[in-house]
């Protein structure tokens, strides 16, 4: 009959369309006199908020609100919001060096003249200055107060009663101290390594995680104490 013989026509109609689809899907794509046909692929639109020079990105200035355009002015929109905000907050340097009698610690431990001894003076200071400049670091300073005042400093003022007896025993020795303070922070990061000591509850490898303080504390003692021995009086 003739719908007996339509079903098994209609069925191998449509195995062959989908046979012919799926094989189209992973056929690659033809190329015609060089040229290359594709499909076109629709695509989300994605919001590009900085443009970091490229002419093909959206421009910034036309995304971002006038109150928050720039740094100054995004500076003082963020001192409306929180007036505590770490982008403007500054650490009180004077005021934590008073508290912690840094300056009369300072005098006591006799640093300022054991600098000298070693060829470290105002003179020297004034010296090393363009040399600094020249080198970029005086800029580098300069272009990082924030981060510097509000990171670096109360590292090291909070620090300061502990490491202050520190440093003045090491610089009454000389640069000797601070080679052997080096192989002490690079010995006992390997001994770490080498014994595959982990760190407890964690299981990560200690001497890795130490490294990250032991290493750069080594390279500085080290430098310092290259420093010193470059000094000449």
């Amino acid at each position: 009959t003739v719908g007996s013989n339509m079903a098994p026509v209609t069925t191998t109609t449509l195995f062959t369309a989908l046979a012919f689809t799926g094989a189209a899907a992973y056929a690659p794509v033809n190329t015609v006199g060089g040229a290359f046909k594709s499909r076109q692929v629709s695509k989300s639109s994605t919001r590009v908020y900085e443009n970091f020079g490229f002419e093909f990105a959206e421009d910034m200035v036309e995304n971002t609100p006038d109150v928050i355009l720039g740094e100054a002015n995004y500076k003082q929109w963020v001192s409306t919001v929180n007036d505590n905000s770490f982008l403007n907050r500054q650490y009180n340097v004077v005021g934590r060096v008073r508290e912690l009698g840094l300056l009369e610690k300072t005098a006591e431990l006799g640093v300022l003249s054991k600098l000298e001894k070693l060829g470290l003076d105002l003179a020297t200071v004034e010296e090393l200055l363009p040399q600094a400049e020249k080198l970029g670091l005086l800029s580098v300073v300069g272009n990082n107060q924030q981060l510097l005042i509000n990171g670096a400093a109360p590292l090291v003022i909070e620090g300061a009663p502990i490491l202050l007896p520190v440093v003045a025993g090491a610089l009454g020795v000389g640069p000797a101290a601070f080679y052997l303070g080096a192989a002490g922070f690079f010995g006992l990061d390997y001994f770490l390594i080498a014994n595959g000591v982990e760190v407890p509850f964690v299981g990560l490898p200690a001497g890795v995680v130490a490294g990250l303080l032991l290493v750069p504390l080594g390279v500085v003692s080290g430098g310092v104490g290259l420093f010193f021995s470059g000094l000449k009086k």
